[in-house]
């Protein structure tokens, strides 16, 4: 099995390091100081299950590798769009793209019976920029609940969890999905394949809908939401009015507000990928994790006035953060 990794991140650089311990030929496609440590030193893995280092193929040029059987995508969904010029040379008639994202995917609709069935929804796909790029049928989904980060150029810290849940957009059991996890759990991972991947989506998105914005508009970390009454009580209205729209689209993930949002505080004073993000300059991966649910209360009729607010202000943050990085 060959498999590219883009965006040979945290997480891609620990996704291709297990693969490439499996057994499968493995390419990271990265850039920079990362990039030449992986070159030079392999990716380190430093895990409370046990340091390890694989020594997989590292370039900048996905033309040099050509066609796989699958590629891991590992970018932030921003990103998507563009990546034309990465994952275009790396693709056959077969190709998977693995999207490992947070929050609602550009394929959520795609294959899925009801009356939405094969619709667009603009905030993660705008003018049909993504489905152009990644057309859907290629898409398996891809829930991450592993925590990773870069300690150093290729080094990876692995801080908890293993697990990578997996499925079709079209609730299938495929081929091509059994491949893939059957690898990743060769690996050392979990990987379960999902019929349903969507219930996985709207369970992780419930922490990252709510604690993401508000940790970049408070400057918090969760822990400390947690703490404070007032934002703990917006949390928990914002993760039921999520839950109310996932089901007017036909989903009914099981899961408890106060459980999810006692594990949330357990995981204490870490701050969250888009607080991070704020504070590094970056663009804000606010689409995917708020503007799509609010676009899908629209389209359902069902009322999410909390979320429209904390959606307001992101939005507002996220163009005033993007034009005084650019200044």
């Amino acid at each position: 099995m060959k498999v590219a990794v883009v965006g040979a991140g945290a997480i891609g650089a620990y996704v291709g390091a297990a693969l490439h311990r499996a057994g499968a030929e493995v390419h990271l496609i990265a850039r920079g100081a990362h990039l030449a440590a992986m070159r030079r030193d392999g990716v380190r893995v430093l895990s409370p299950r046990g340091d390890f280092t694989a020594r997989p193929n590292a370039t900048d040029d996905p033309a040099s590798v050509g066609p796989v059987d699958h590629v891991f995508l590992g970018l932030k969904a921003n990103s998507y769009a563009a990546s034309g010029p990465l994952v275009h040379p790396l693709l056959h008639e077969r190709t998977s793209v693995v999207a490992a994202q947070n929050g609602i995917p550009w394929w959520y609709f795609h294959g899925l019976p009801g009356p939405y069935t094969g619709r667009r929804i603009e905030s993660v796909d705008p003018g049909g920029s993504v489905s152009a790029t990644l057309p859907p049928e290629r898409a398996i989904g891809c829930v991450v609940y592993a925590a990773t980060e870069l300690e150093a150029p290729g080094v990876v810290r692995h801080l908890e969890g293993t697990r990578f849940s997996i499925g079709e957009p079209d609730l299938s059991v495929s081929r091509r999905c059994l491949e893939f996890s059957e690898a990743m759990v060769a690996g050392g991972l979990k990987c379960p394949v999902e019929p349903d991947l969507r219930n996985d989506i709207w369970i992780k998105l419930l922490g990252n809908i709510s604690f993401n914005p508000i940790s970049a508009l408070s400057r918090a970390t969760m822990a400390q939401i947690c703490r404070h009454r007032d934002t703990k009580a917006l949390v928990e209205t914002m993760m039921r009015e999520t839950l109310e729209v996932a089901a007017a689209v036909g989903c009914h993930p099981k899961i408890s507000v106060e459980k999810r949002i006692a594990g949330a505080e357990r995981v204490g004073d870490h701050k969250t990928s888009t607080l991070q993000d704020l504070e590094k300059g970056k663009p804000l991966e606010l689409d995917v994790l708020l503007a799509a649910v609010v676009e899908l209360a629209a389209l359902t009729r069902t009322p999410v006035p909390k979320l429209c607010a904390v959606h307001a202000l992101a939005d507002l943050l996220a163009t005033t953060a993007s034009a005084g990085s650019a200044a």
